[in-house]
């Protein structure tokens, strides 16, 4: 029995991108089971849901975070009769609450020694904290276990303890009281939790690097400023930024050294008594308030990723 050979016609009706190919066999066709889609299903819903269950608590979470400072906001700008009804969204935007809580008598000045107290409080930490990370980090000596143990003892004893003798030495021999001195001299002699904290990110860094820059004949402090200072620059930001919150937040500090002196307050401590002053005012204690905080705020937002990488301690990047 012979096959057909195709006519000249029907060859010439073959598609070019065919010619020349032979014919490829069919593959079935695979149809998933009844079983294999009702779990592929499952897997999908099961997917979706927990989607939606994480980005509903963070969405939740963010709002508890966000609306006590849009409340604040608000409230700051509305009228002051406005503010002690029960409306949420003001009516009129009043930004002359801000300029009204500037010409508060003082406000200048209590925003003046926040920033000095803040600014030098973070300098004298930093400075005074890295050396002595830095012995008790890289440094090979008798007692070194010891006296960082005696470092972290020291921030176990509450402030309180100490507020009463510290006081009268302020007071009595060196005649500081109605200042911030009493507060700000010493951190000229390191901090125990920035001690701690520095450490403990320095002890990431290889000691390859500080025993090349001994060999290349650097000292001990050029090797401070020259090798560890940059690679320990997130843990330095942290410390810093750290210090920086609590000098800014500090409420009471100023009341036992400064508050006999209205000249020496900081926004903290004067912000109790511009709340005692506009009692009724709630929208000028509000647009108070947001300038109090309006610092913090700023400062988080913009050094964010070196406060992250330097609390997380992730060492040396290559």
């Amino acid at each position: 029995m012979t096959t057909p050979t195709p006519s000249a016609a029907q060859a010439a009706t073959v598609p070019a991108t065919t010619a020349g190919r032979l014919p490829e066999a069919r593959q079935p066709v695979r149809t998933p089971s009844p079983g294999s889609t009702a779990a592929l299903r499952r897997a999908r819903r099961t997917r979706v849901l927990h989607w939606i269950a994480v980005h509903s608590t963070a969405v939740a979470l963010a709002l508890a975070f966000v609306l006590p400072f849009v409340f604040v906001f608000l409230t700051s700008v509305m009228s002051d009769r406005q503010a002690m009804s029960g409306e949420l969204w003001p009516t009129s935007w009043h930004w002359d609450n801000y300029a009204t809580v500037f010409r508060t008598p003082g406000f200048l000045d209590w925003w003046r020694n926040s920033l000095m107290y803040a600014l030098l409080g973070t300098l004298f930490t930093v400075c005074s904290s890295l050396p002595v990370a830095y012995a008790l980090a890289k440094f090979r000596f008798r007692g070194r276990r010891t006296a960082m143990l005696l470092v972290i003892s020291t921030m176990m004893l509450p402030p309180q303890v100490i507020v009463v003798p510290m006081y009268l030495v302020w007071a009595q021999q060196f005649h500081l009281s109605g200042s911030l001195w009493p507060l700000i001299i010493p951190m000229a002699f390191g901090d125990a939790y920035s001690i701690f904290l520095l450490r403990q990110f320095l002890l990431t860094i290889p000691k390859e690097y500080i025993e090349s820059a001994r060999v290349d004949g650097c000292g001990e402090l050029r090797t401070l400023l020259r090798i560890i200072v940059p690679m320990a620059k997130p843990g330095i930001a942290a410390v810093a930024l750290f210090q920086f919150f609590y000098c800014w937040n500090d409420y009471f500090g100023p009341q036992i050294y400064a508050a006999q002196n209205p000249g020496a307050w900081t926004l903290s401590y004067g912000l109790e008594s511009f709340k005692s002053a506009h009692s009724v005012d709630w929208n000028l204690t509000m647009a108070a308030t947001l300038l109090v905080m309006a610092p913090v705020i700023i400062v988080f937002f913009f050094a964010q990723k070196a406060f992250v990488e330097g609390v997380t301690l992730t060492g040396v990047k290559g």
